[in-house]
């Protein structure tokens, strides 16, 4: 085992504390990084107050990670020492099922090894990126072009690739109407992707205080969905609609924006259930889906998609110590539009 520093939770109301916390030795096709960066991402409150389950603490999550390789394993042909690479939200799955071989592993049947709160294969509990270093075997890492700054990168290994997978798979192109539901963190990725790939964008967001940063990052639109003639204009617009929102909202009004087959992809996941109305589909033959992250292939394509259209997240860095106030400062939607810890103030 090797030693890293970390930020620790002990609990589900606890406040980050610096720790030591032990990695596995390199395996043959491990490497070890050296994380510069990491992307705080709402998953991670969710995830360490205990919100989507039980949780064993101590408990260090992040999932949105950039460094540099610092060592590698006797058997690893993919990176080298000094590579620049990310790890984003899994780290292993069983690599023999159908979704597995199809470069879908965040659908693996035996259940993919996410970067904290699972146990791997070895029969150790994950703990995630607010740390020095991490072992991660081969496979699961990813290249990050050299035209993206490391800063810039870490939360494009979720929140990003949560936008850009949903929206490779429901077609987005030129001619097609999209509306992102939220311009936060995922909203913004969202925004800035269909953009890029030529779709017309329109954000609904609660209020109308974002809609001038909304039109610098690509949308043509940007309506308040407080003001109830949003809906009635909007009525049967779009062709995808994108929410990004981990809360409950009124599903139905926002199915209702959806023209004959429409699908409302939810990559948001608040804890409560979104009730729907058989109705609001079948009038117009529409879909409410649900979207993961991307698997490993997908992930790489993401980037090299953003390092060839140029395309980064809004960032603002911090240091570790300031990490619980960014926590509050997320759930009251106070960033924007993400925050990445410099990992080096640890």
């Amino acid at each position: 085992m090797s030693t890293a520093q970390a930020k620790v939770v002990y609990g589900a109301d606890q406040s980050f504390q610096s720790a030591e916390i032990q990695r596995r030795e390199l395996q043959p096709h491990d490497v070890l990084i050296e994380i510069k960066y990491a992307g705080i991402c709402h998953s991670d409150i969710h995830s360490a107050r205990g919100e989507w389950g039980p949780v064993q603490y101590p408990f260090v999550p992040g999932h949105e990670i950039a460094g540099i390789i610092a060592a590698v394993g006797s058997a690893v042909t993919k990176h080298t020492v000094g590579d620049r690479v990310g790890v984003g939200c899994m780290v292993d799955s069983c690599g023999k099922c159908v979704h597995c071989h199809d470069g879908e592993e965040q659908y693996c049947l035996e259940g993919m090894t996410g970067t904290y709160g699972s146990v791997d294969r070895y029969g150790q509990y994950t703990q995630g990126g607010y740390s020095s270093h991490i072992v991660v075997t081969e496979e699961f890492v990813v290249k990050i072009p050299d035209n993206i700054a490391l800063d810039a990168a870490a939360p494009l290994l979720c929140a990003g690739i949560t936008t850009y997978s949903p929206l490779r798979h429901w077609g987005a192109a030129p001619g097609k109407k999209i509306a992102v539901v939220g311009l936060g963190g995922l909203g913004h990725m969202a925004v800035k992707f269909a953009h890029a790939m030529g779709s017309e964008v329109t954000v609904l967001s609660q209020s109308l205080k974002k809609k001038e940063d909304g039109l610098k990052l690509g949308a043509s639109a940007y309506y308040a969905t407080s003001d109830p003639e949003t809906f009635k204009e909007l009525a049967g617009s779009f062709d995808l609609i994108i929410n990004t929102v981990s809360a409950q909202i009124d599903m139905n009004a926002y199915l209702s924006l959806l023209a004959v087959d429409g699908t409302l992809v939810n990559v948001g996941a608040p804890a409560e259930p979104l009730p729907v109305q058989v109705f609001s589909l079948i009038g117009k033959r529409r879909s409410f889906a649900g979207s993961s992250i991307g698997g490993i292939r997908e992930t790489q394509e993401m980037l090299d998609f953003c390092a060839e259209h140029n395309i980064t997240p809004e960032i603002e860095v911090i240091s570790a110590d300031r990490i619980d106030e960014a926590w509050e400062r997320v759930m009251k939607s106070d960033v924007k539009y993400r925050f990445v810890i410099d990992i080096a103030t640890l």
